[in-house]
């Protein structure tokens, strides 16, 4: 998870946790009054998930992600995760670009290719040390808090959150595993409607 973009070439070891959520309202308002400040209103997200054909990354945990979002283009890499107290950890790097078609045809001409795709209405916000993101996708809500992980179980506390519903998977593992559920769903996890996606955007709810 990012607050926007990074400088150039920034390294860093990502520790979050991931926990669904049914009411995001209620999480802005408690958010609200601890005096949390609004690092981004919700705005879309459209991402692409890049392997080689026999799928090396995804099988190694690794992550090739080109995310789109607010006119800037940010090209991620995420290497295999390791959980310690259900908190996730892994090693990030991320790089601005200035133009998201001719890095993916940079990326296929490595022998890389759009593997999945998926999109979600987000917004972030700040809470002392953590970063807050409140994520709206096609197969329901989710919070994000990015921080160390003493802080990040303050931060589960303070917004009444359930420590123990928190989830290990990424978005691409949650929808593989929603799509055996409903087979009928799309291959990539995007909302039904173009207008649903940005819907909006811009505007912080309330």
């Amino acid at each position: 998870m990012t607050s926007g973009p990074k400088a150039s070439g920034s390294s860093r070891q990502e520790i979050e946790i991931k926990l669904p959520c049914e009411d995001l309202a209620r999480v802005r308002e408690r958010l609200r009054s601890l005096g949390a400040q609004s690092v981004s209103d919700l705005h879309f997200e459209a991402n692409e998930l890049f392997d080689d054909p026999p799928g090396r990354l995804s099988r190694s945990g690794s992550t090739l992600r080109v995310r789109r979002a607010g006119g800037e283009t940010i090209l991620t890499y995420k290497g295999p995760a390791r959980f310690e107290e259900g908190i996730k950890q892994r090693v990030e790097r991320e790089t601005r670009v200035s133009d998201a078609e001719e890095i993916k045809a940079i990326l296929e001409a490595l022998g890389l290719s759009p593997r999945f795709r998926y999109e979600k209405r987000r917004e972030e916000w700040r809470l002392d040390s953590a970063l807050v993101a409140l994520d709206e996708t096609p197969i329901g809500n989710y919070i994000e808090i990015e921080a160390d992980p003493a802080e990040i179980r303050r931060v589960v506390v303070a917004l009444d959150l359930d420590f123990g519903s928190a989830i290990p998977y990424s978005y691409a593992k949650l929808y593989e595993m929603r799509r055996k559920e409903e087979p009928g769903l799309p291959e990539d996890m995007v909302f039904a409607e173009a207008g649903n996606r940005e819907s909006g955007a811009g505007n912080r709810r309330e």
